[in-house]
């Protein structure tokens, strides 16, 4: 069967763009085909910084006869409903459709249509013109003297040659003959731009990556980083160093070259007092390159550097390694001025005197300098939520707060907060924003913090997505926590939560990265007070009375457990001592802590639903104000594990007969005493099963009040034999009212017990 090669030339493409643009030219090209009739046996795309080439194979020669029946309307329809069936049809006249005939619809029109099968070459040549006029580029331009016509050609960068060939591998191969703005297709590319920029003639896949090899064109983007890995490894490893390897300055770099021929450069060694981190992204960002460290260290970087050229100079590279290693130096020369900056005195420090005071910060200290000029400059966090000094504030409080819930150190707890926040206005972090938390860490390390204060102002982001790690020192997870449950419920207070697929704040985020920190580290206390609290803390605003006495009134709101759907304890303790927000306090909305709770829910449920959890099980064990994640957790997991066993399912299927014959009944009004009354029972399966009710419910109440959902799921298994004896032998809709509304309360109690443990009404099965 015929194969097609398509390549498409232009000026270069930026190495962002170019997976996914050969991954749209094949979906394009392919779905047009099949459309057309066509069928391939496969496809691969390939791509180099100059062109994307498309490589289809078995591709039929040509689309099959098509005969399809279009019935139309009645011969008695009025003109406009023939009219309509003539033009979908395709049909000039009604005199070219046929008449057919029914015995009880009477008579109507059918179009009989035939359209004969088209050769490949042709289905090619006009899909492709519309295939690169739409092409999805998320930049694209125009250029040239066609570039001033309406609807002119738009591109990446200017397109230069199309290559399209098409034919069975025992034959000459056909060019496939289309154009656009003057650009016609051909059998004609070109090889490198500098070694090779001659013209090639291609037939077809095979020979047209053979001949682009020798032309110094390597076509494959996967083999081209396999090159750049090795030879840097090797390069690397002669010199008795290691590569540090990276897959993503990879990928961008393979997207650079077509050619690829791998340096070494160096710097000078003056230059590794800088932090490791810094020294590899100051190099990465500027010059795509790659940085090594003496073999066996982990924990330094070597002087030395990898570049990948484009080119095979006659000096081997000597002067493109030299010309490298001048603009590294420069930029490293910046970086070490930043570090020395950050590590010095502000030149505005005679201004903070009022922020140092405020936060408790010692201004000899430069990390404390920095949060102090942080909070005078009043920088905005967000215009509804304050400056990020009011919010660091919220932070230091909240983490103080949650600092024994956690078994951290509540003055260590709110000392890592007031700086955590403090790099935002270090040198280096304006230089490198992605180094925000990690410089914080060196800084205060320089500066003498604690260590578990300084990995805080690092470990407070994580986990920043699925795969990071959670912290787990006590400062860290009350740090992590306060900034996630301030950020969560800071929005929710103004109304801006996640819509459909949009979360400009990554709240969503915030909230798994909650659920993971709470989850991960075993920490068992209910969030929804917390939520509360803060809800309250950012409705209330910045009043100049609220920090001194807010604070006391909700930490011991929190300890103490106070909050559950609203804050009316809130509100009876602060009528003691009535500040000018006490109107405020009054008007929360617990409908927005509420809603942020079933927010947490949703998240918790991705969550579990991830980690293999069936959707109806979760949905069982969550009740809407539930918020202690680990409890929700810790019963979905025994619930899942009961309903694998033999009892499970049986006291499944006997608990779910009793909720549908409860629910019928109720539904048509039936009369459901109040309690059992023992005297009513008239066969020994009621009482036994009342016997059974009580015993498993008070066991399965004591569990849960444990937290042992395993020992509360036990408790209830003793339920299924007494469960399927009752149905077995007892007629519960009895014709004597008063032993049928008993029995109906017997099945109510069975409900009460299992619910106790899940809503076992909503698991299927």
């Amino acid at each position: 069967m015929p194969d097609l090669l398509l390549e498409l030339r232009s000026e270069e493409i930026p190495a962002r763009m170019q997976r996914k643009a050969a991954g749209d030219l094949r979906k394009m090209v392919t779905d047009g085909l099949v459309e057309a009739g066509l069928t391939y046996e496969a496809a691969r795309e390939y791509w180099t910084p100059r062109r994307l080439v498309l490589d289809l194979r078995g591709l039929t020669a040509r689309s099959k006869d098509v005969h399809e029946e279009i019935k139309g309307p009645s011969t008695k329809a009025p003109p406009q409903a023939v009219e309509g069936f003539l033009r979908k049809a395709g049909l000039s006249d009604v005199s070219q459709a046929h008449v057919h005939s029914d015995p009880k619809k009477g008579d109507f029109y059918v179009a009989h249509i035939s359209r004969p099968g088209r050769a490949a070459e042709e289905i090619i040549a006009d899909l492709m013109p519309g295939v690169i006029r739409t092409f999805p580029w998320p930049k694209s331009m125009r250029w040239g003297q066609a570039s001033a016509k309406p609807g002119s050609l738009r591109w990446v960068r200017p397109l230069q040659s199309i290559v399209c060939t098409f034919g069975p591998e025992t034959e000459e191969p056909v060019v496939v003959d289309f154009e656009i703005d003057g650009i016609r297709s051909g059998n004609v590319t070109y090889g490198h731009r500098f070694h090779a920029p001659g013209p090639i003639t291609v037939r077809r896949f095979d020979d047209y990556v053979a001949k682009l090899d020798a032309a110094k064109v390597v076509v494959d983007a996967d083999r081209r980083k396999e090159i750049i890995l090795t030879e840097a490894q090797n390069l690397a490893f002669a010199s008795g160093l290691d590569l540090v390897e990276d897959e993503g300055l990879l990928e961008e770099v393979s997207g650079l070259v077509e050619w690829p021929v791998v340096l070494l450069g160096a710097f000078e060694e003056d230059f590794l007092s800088i932090p490791p981190e810094v020294i590899r992204l100051t190099i990465r960002a500027n010059q795509k390159c790659f940085v090594t460290r003496p073999q066996g260290r982990e924990d330094v970087l070597s002087n030395r550097f990898v570049v990948t050229s484009n080119i095979e100079a006659k000096d081997h590279g000597k002067e493109i390694a030299h010309g490298n290693g001048k603009v590294v130096r420069a930029r490293l020369s910046d970086a070490l001025y930043f570090w020395k900056t950050d590590q010095a005195d502000l030149p505005d420090l005679d201004m903070l005197s009022a922020s140092a005071e405020k936060f408790g910060l010692d201004l000899k200290k430069p990390l404390d300098q920095r949060m102090a000029r942080l909070d005078r400059l009043g920088v905005t966090f967000h215009a509804k939520l304050g400056t990020q000094g009011e919010r660091v504030a919220r932070i230091a409080r909240l983490a103080e707060e949650l600092a024994p819930l956690v078994g951290a150190d509540p003055a260590l707890a709110r000392r890592a907060a007031v700086l955590a926040k403090a790099d935002l206005q270090t040198e280096v972090v304006g230089e490198f924003p992605e180094l925000q938390g990690l410089m914080g860490r060196k800084y205060a390390l320089l500066q003498g913090e604690n260590p578990s204060v300084a990995a805080a102002l690092e470990e407070h982001y994580k986990p920043q997505g699925p795969s990071d790690r959670v912290p787990t020192d006590p400062v860290s997870v009350a740090v992590a926590l306060a900034d996630k449950l301030d950020t969560l419920t800071g929005f929710w207070a103004i109304d801006e939560k996640p819509t459909g697929s949009k979360d400009p704040y990554a709240l969503r985020r915030a909230a798994l990265g909650l659920i993971r920190i709470v989850l991960e580290n075993g920490l068992n206390f209910s969030i929804d007070p917390i939520n509360d609290v803060q809800v309250l803390r950012h409705q209330i605003g910045a009043s100049p009375v609220a920090p001194e006495k807010l604070g006391p009134i909700l930490s011991s709101a929190v300890r103490g457990g106070l909050f559950s759907q609203d804050t009316r304890a809130l509100v009876a303790k602060a009528k003691a001592d009535p500040p000018r927000w006490l109107n405020l306090i009054e008007e929360h909305d617990p409908s927005v802590s509420d809603d942020l709770r079933t927010f947490l829910q949703d998240r918790l449920k991705v969550y579990l639903r991830d980690n293999g959890v069936s959707h109806d099980t979760i949905d069982a064990a969550i009740t809407p104000e539930s918020c202690n994640l680990l409890t929700i957790v810790r019963r979905v997991e025994a619930l899942g594990s009961f309903l694998d066993s033999e009892d499970g399912r049986n006291l499944l299927a006997g608990t779910k007969r009793a909720a549908n014959i409860l629910a019928a009944e109720e539904k048509k009004g039936t009369a459901i005493a109040e309690a059992v009354d023992p005297a009513l029972f008239r066969d020994e399966a009621e009482k036994n099963l009342d016997a059974a009710v009580n015993q498993a419910e008070k066991e399965a109440g004591q569990a849960i009040q444990n937290e042992d959902f395993s020992a509360a799921m036990r408790a209830l298994s003793a339920l299924r034999e007494p469960v399927d004896s009752f149905f077995e032998r007892v007629l519960v809709n009895d014709e004597d009212q008063a032993v049928r509304a008993n029995r109906l309360a017997l099945l109510s109690r069975i409900r009460a017990a299992t619910g106790q443990v899940a809503d076992f009404s909503k698991i299927a099965g």
